[in-house]
């Protein structure tokens, strides 16, 4: 396993983060979020004053912060500059304005890079939006997780204080529809990927499945 790179791809919500750890735990591997990377990246920009709106702004100054992530399953980190960032990147602001970082050119070519990497540190559990697709295409195993829009709506109004489920369902067909709709490295099921619909199982069910596929490809 000390080789093993798992791509885990899906809309937020689907359950990426959860499953991911734990498949990470159970094969004894490394875990990398790199949606948290594009928040960090998010979190420093707003940080800096720098017009959101404005790609050129952001493509400008995208090189500038230094983004340290942490790839313990049990407890990742995430720092900007040496700050920890774990929390605020969570935050509402962040999370309205993630999306808009992330389709700028510049920005994803920067941290794919770095997630490129520290995935080429050896065995890692990796999710996002485009590992199997981009980041990592040669991955021996492919998951696009999904999950009906009312389902994910629901996680994430839990994980979220003062939220409701149909405002966040609301906040994710935004997100899912520039995520997907982006011309640099959209939102997309990898070739060879398997699908697995998350909606009717317990997290361990899905963990379960996916070190089931695991066993079988490699």
């Amino acid at each position: 396993m000390t080789g093993l790179v798992v791509a885990m791809d899906g809309p937020s919500g689907s359950g990426k983060s959860s499953v991911s750890r734990g498949v990470a735990r159970a094969l004894d591997l490394r875990y990398l979020d790199t949606g948290a990377m594009y928040r960090a990246m998010t979190w420093w920009m707003l940080q800096q004053g720098v017009d959101l709106a404005d790609p050129a702004a952001v493509a400008a100054r995208c090189g500038e912060p230094r983004i340290d992530c942490g790839t313990d399953p049990d407890g990742p980190t995430i720092h900007v500059d040496g700050v920890d960032v774990a929390g605020p990147i969570r935050e509402a602001e962040v999370t309205g304005s993630v999306s808009a970082v992330a389709a700028v050119p510049e920005v994803r070519a920067r941290l794919v890079a770095l997630q490129r990497e520290i995935i080429g540190a050896g065995g890692i559990v990796v999710e996002g939006r485009d590992i199997g697709t981009v980041v990592w295409p040669d991955a021996a195993v492919k998951v696009y997780l999904t999950a009906s829009a009312e389902a994910r709506a629901r996680r994430r109004s839990a994980e979220v204080a003062g939220s409701t489920v149909e405002a966040q369902q609301e906040a994710m067909a935004r997100r899912d529809t520039l995520d997907s709709t982006r011309k640099t490295d959209p939102l997309s099921m990898a070739d060879g990927a398997v699908e697995l619909d998350t909606t009717p199982l317990s997290l361990e069910e899905v963990i379960g499945e996916v070190l089931r596929l695991v066993k079988e490809r490699t």
